[in-house]
């Protein structure tokens, strides 16, 4: 048996144990964290290559050529080379930029090289990829400080002391005019103008650099440079990437294999992609308790793809976990803490997820909503008659829209609490619920006593219910 699959036998057993027990979820932690640096040489090309395939949305052109590609460099004694493209354009990161560090550390893991290019001059240039207008250019000053820190934050993922840097100027900067007319007369114009992005600018009436179209063709040539055997990227990065393919056979080299990794969508869970302009990240370089909350506080159904995201899980523990969830045997609550616990021990070891693990508990587990001090309040005589979306959307302004209140519903992540001394009980409303007036959901769901307490949770956010 493998490596891996040793790790993963130890680890199933635990995931089969009651993942409420705090000795059962620090087991597990320890045994999944190991992972992360666990050699993957001893996996056959086919392994490797569906180990890879896993955690891909596109892997052109499949993930049997991979194989094969694996294997005949075996055979000849050597690894792929692997190239992953860094245009860097922020200092600070977050968890979605994680995602394809953690599979190329896999591709590390299974003795391949990797290169990382420094897109030192097509930052200059800006990429537009999902962008609906042009992004501004860095100096070399910017490039400097955001390549710095982004090293620093995502260094918990991947090891890059094993790893070749290469950046793009070192041909990009010295091509003659001739040579780039040369590659763009072989590449189709209707092929640059197939983004959507483009079109979209187009037909809205607004500009289009040459510059931009130029940009695929120019991180093309990175891979034709560097001979790349795979090319890893967001999967927003898919054309610039097959172009590649298309710049590589131009220079009369075999086509690299495309590994396009998911966009992560962010913790608010209104279907947008995780991002600091809208404020539904986790930082890299937050505290162990603010990572472990904000990973609470996502709905249920970001679990699976968070866990296939941020974990070394395979395919089969991941199953395993949602036979018991639907059997019931397994608490959502009880998994999300397990995932919280997974990126914390990611970031900042086993004992700091624990100790993040046990401040969540005595915090809003066992602790009385009475002891919070300051909580907004509805008046049931006031508001009673509105919708609960209505008094989300505009009494509370816990959500953005009524249709947004709606979304939280059919995330689960909208409960009525009700407190009877220390005890404390959630309701989960439906979104039907959520278009009911809330003296009528409050009435009905408070049939059995009069609570000491009323209380309407929205994801993180809390109020109380008065008369």
């Amino acid at each position: 048996m493998t490596r891996l699959g040793e790790s993963v036998r130890r680890a199933s057993a635990l995931l089969a144990q009651d993942l409420s027990s705090d000795t059962t979820v620090q087991r597990l932690l320890e045994e999944t964290a190991t992972r992360r640096y666990l050699d993957l040489t001893d996996l056959s090309p086919a392994e490797q290559a569906e180990l890879i395939a896993a955690r891909a949305v596109e892997l052109v052109p499949s993930a049997e050529r991979l194989a094969e590609r694996i294997g005949a460099a075996r055979e000849a004694g050597h690894g792929l080379h692997v190239k992953f493209g860094i245009d860097p354009t922020a200092a600070d990161v977050h968890l979605g930029h994680a995602v394809p560090m953690i599979v190329l550390s896999r591709f590390q893991r299974m003795g391949h090289d990797v290169t990382l290019i420094i897109g030192d001059i097509t930052a200059k240039i800006g990429d537009p990829s999902g962008r609906s207008a042009e992004r501004p250019p860095l100096t070399d000053e910017d490039i400097a400080g955001n390549l710095a820190g982004y090293r620093d934050q995502v260094r918990p993922f991947f090891d890059f002391e094993k790893v070749s840097f290469r950046h793009n100027s070192e041909w990009l900067a010295g091509i003659t005019l001739p040579r780039l007319i040369g590659v763009l007369a072989q590449v189709s114009a209707s092929s640059l103008l197939q983004r959507e992005d483009f079109r979209g600018r187009l037909d809205a009436g607004h500009g289009l650099s040459m510059s931009e179209l130029i940009y695929p063709v120019a991180m093309a040539i990175d891979s034709a440079e560097i001979d790349a055997d795979v090319e890893l990227g967001g999967v927003d990065q898919l054309l610039n990437m097959q172009m590649g393919r298309r710049v590589m056979e131009i220079y009369g080299q075999t086509p690299q294999l495309v590994v396009g990794m998911p966009l992560i969508e962010g913790t608010d869970g209104s279907g947008a992609k995780m991002s600091k302009s809208k404020g539904n990240y986790i930082g890299l370089n937050s505290t162990p308790d603010d990572v472990f909350g904000k990973v609470m506080s996502i709905p249920d159904r970001l679990m699976e793809p968070y866990l296939r995201a941020w974990t070394e899980w395979t395919d089969a523990e991941l199953e395993a976990v949602r036979g018991r969830l639907a059997d019931s045997s397994l608490h959502p609550m009880d998994l999300k803490k397990v995932l919280a616990g997974e990126v914390v021990a990611a970031l900042h070891g086993v004992e700091a997820a624990m100790r993040a693990r046990d401040g969540f508990t005595a915090q809003f587990s066992r602790r009385s909503f009475a002891d919070v001090e300051t909580l907004p309040e509805v008046s049931l005589a006031e508001h009673g008659a509105e919708s609960v979306t209505t008094v989300l959307a505009k009494v509370l302004e816990f959500a953005p829209s009524a249709s947004a209140a709606r979304r939280l519903a059919k995330q689960n992540a909208l409960r009525l609490v009700l407190q009877d001394g220390a005890e404390q009980r959630a309701e989960v409303l439906s979104e039907a619920d959520a278009l009911r007036p809330l003296a009528e959901v409050v009435a009905e769901r408070a049939a059995a006593g009069a609570p000491d307490g009323l209380y309407l949770k929205a994801g993180r956010k809390l109020a109380q219910l008065r008369d």
